[in-house]
């Protein structure tokens, strides 16, 4: 579908802009991680803004700018604050914060509570605050706090405020019904086909052929900083080890051995096993009948059929097993019986058992010498597990105490090896040709919340360990314009074609406005790169196509009026679009009569929360919003890197 959307979409620039988007929709579960919200902070006298009574502190927004962020980069883990930043998040960060504290003020206005007790019964019920017995751990809720920045007050006031939310919005906009007309409304936009064409005017056919001079390419690049931001990079030093690295004995004694096999003198007795048929009948004299005729000549599974039975064949079981899985009367007589012969009847628990014994296994005793192979292996087993637990343990408790990893691998002769810089995502910055060994993959995500030179072991497998610290942390942040000199010049030059390339898009439209073919009006300007593709599209086939991440173009184009041609910007100085809509039909609606039932049920959530956004808006505009617009700027300003 429409190729160079395609290769757009592909490319280095158009990448970042689709993750930004899918970390934007991260970005609305943001505030959702225990009560509905992140958000909290520590205690400033500076202010963000001021909702009703109540004052944001300016502290707050980086909280939540940074627990949002952590929270997007589960599914983009490269993104950066100053990304984050620059494709919105900051705003919604803003947006949500705000409504918080409107909702816990308005609810609060008119009577609602959230007590001490309540709030108590909501942290106790949280898993992330409970211990190993289960219950409440002061010490994990204290440090689950410290993680994310926040004080006891600060998430007892947050948690409140949504125990507010909870009593006031959740009953007002619980499963809201979308009237069966508005439905009808846009059931029928799914099955609207719309017919045009899309162009794209390229900057780089505008681009100045020459390089900029230094004082314009330094103001370019002091403006676009964002753009080249590198996300932050951590070198690891580690060392893998297992089983084979470290040097244990492990061999049993024959005094080991020995009492191995008198301990499990059971095992290496003789045994039998026996595997039967059976059925069972409600009282002994049709057992006793039963087991008469079968012994006449008549066959076990024929005479449980005639009598209305199934029979049914057991495995090979000893005779505690039979025991257990029959009962022990049945056991004792299953094991007189001769291999083919019929059981005496005897008493279960469901009634009386009628059975043959199909197959006996015997297995003779074996002596110290025939056992020691295999005991040798067990405890050869155990005893290398037990001597690997022990160095680990011992190895763990060095790096506990402050031992160097240097000095805690040379004492146990294991192998330091660095790894490139690496992404939060396991790729090696600028060299993708690089992997990392499988074992350091377990233990990425601890990594890049680590101190520098401060070790760590992780067990990653049944049989691997890896001892492991920070050796370096870059953090994000642009490069010196030496070091992005070629990309810089690739993007002023970009830039500056993206204003004549507006100018184009605007002659194109205004010539296409006025009859003049689009294929026309592009061979016109006389210039290499221009691209056209005829849309013939209905609006569900899009949908599905592009799985819910829509070209900007095609987005205009089905927001668009019969008959109208719109230039639209592209993204980064791509270059401009000029967007031609020739026609609009729509299939009845009756042709897929269950399409209004699918709407309905599809929209249900998405107006739940247009109602939540309509009433906080009512509530902001009742308690009355003022915002700090210079705190504001000036925190954006820090999280972007711009101070």
């Amino acid at each position: 579908m429409i190729s160079f959307f395609r290769r757009f979409f592909e490319s280095k620039i158009g990448l970042p802009i689709v993750l930004a988007f899918l970390g934007l929709m991260a970005l609305a579960f943001a505030a959702s991680d225990i009560t509905g919200s992140t958000f909290g902070g520590v205690a400033n006298t500076d202010r963000m803004a001021v909702v009703g009574d109540a004052t944001i502190p300016v502290s707050d927004l980086s909280v939540a700018a940074n627990t949002a962020l952590d929270q997007v980069r589960e599914r983009n883990p490269t993104i950066t604050m100053p990304e984050f930043v620059t494709e919105g998040g900051l705003d919604e960060v803003i947006r949500q914060l705000i409504d918080r504290y409107a909702v816990g003020q308005y609810g609060s206005r008119y009577g609602l509570r959230a007590g001490e007790n309540l709030v108590n019964s909501e942290i106790l019920q949280i898993p992330v605050f409970q211990g190993l017995t289960g219950g409440f751990d002061e010490q994990a809720y204290l440090a689950a706090l410290r993680q994310r920045g926040l004080t006891d007050t600060t998430f007892r006031r947050d948690l409140a405020d949504g125990l507010i939310d909870a009593q006031l919005l959740r009953p007002a906009i619980a499963a809201p019904q979308l009237p069966e007309k508005v439905a009808r409304q846009y059931a029928s936009l799914v099955l609207e086909k719309r017919k045009g064409e899309i162009a794209l005017i390229p900057s780089a056919a505008f681009a100045p052929a020459g390089d900029p001079t230094e004082a314009q390419l330094t103001a370019w690049y002091k403006d676009n900083r964002t753009q080249f931001i590198r996300p932050e990079r951590r070198t690891l030093r580690f060392a893998v080890f297992g089983e084979d690295t470290l040097k244990v004995d492990a061999t049993p004694t024959a005094a080991e051995i020995a009492a191995r096999f008198k301990r499990d003198a059971t095992k290496f007795a003789a045994s039998e096993r026996r595997a039967v048929t059976s059925f069972v009948v409600p009282t002994e004299d049709a057992a006793k009948a039963l087991v008469a005729r079968i012994r006449s000549g008549a066959s076990l599974e024929a005479a449980a059929r005639e009598a209305g039975f199934t029979a049914s064949t057991s495995d090979l079981r000893d005779r505690e097993a039979m025991s257990g899985a029959t009962s022990f009367a049945f056991a004792q007589n299953a094991f007189k019986a001769a291999q083919g012969g019929i059981v005496d009847p005897a008493q279960g628990t469901l009634g009386w058992y009628v059975a043959r014994v199909d197959r006996i296994e015997r297995t003779p005793a074996r002596t110290l010498e025939q056992a020691t192979p295999e005991i040798t292996a067990a405890l050869t087993t155990e005893k290398r597990a037990a001597a690997i637990g022990d160095l680990t343990a011992e190895i763990e408790a060095e790096i506990d105490g402050g031992t160097a990893l240097a000095e805690v691998a040379k004492a146990y002769g294991l192998k330091i090896e660095t790894t490139p810089a690496l992404l939060a995502d396991g790729r090696a910055f600028g060299r993708p040709e690089v992997q990392i060994v499988p074992q350091l993959a377990a233990v990425l995500q601890t990594a890049f919340q680590m101190e520098e030179s401060e070790p760590q072991l992780a067990q990653v497998s049944a049989q691997d360990f890896v001892v492991f610290e920070v050796a370096r942390i870059e953090e994000a942040s642009a490069p010196p314009l030496a070091q992005v000199r070629a990309g810089a010049i690739d993007g002023w030059k970009r830039s500056e074609g993206a204003k004549l390339a507006k100018a184009a898009a605007n002659r194109i439209a205004a010539k296409v406005r006025a009859g003049t073919p689009l294929a026309a009006a592009m061979a016109a300007e006389n210039k290499p790169g221009f691209e056209r593709e005829v849309i013939d599209l209905e609006r569900r086939q899009l949908l599905a196509s592009r799985a819910g991440n829509v070209p900007p173009p095609l987005v205009l184009m089905f927001s668009m009026a019969k008959g109208t041609v719109k230039p639209l910007e592209g993204p980064r100085n791509l270059g401009w679009y000029v967007v031609s809509l020739d026609d609009i039909s729509t299939l009845p609606l009756e042709s897929e009569k269950e399409l209004v039932t699918q709407t309905r049920q599809q929209l249900a959530q998405s107006l739940t929360e247009e109602y939540r956004a309509q009433v906080t808006a009512g509530m902001r505009k009742e308690l009355g919003v003022t915002r700090n617009d210079a705190a504001i700027t000036a925190v954006r300003k820090q999280l972007a890197g711009e101070q």
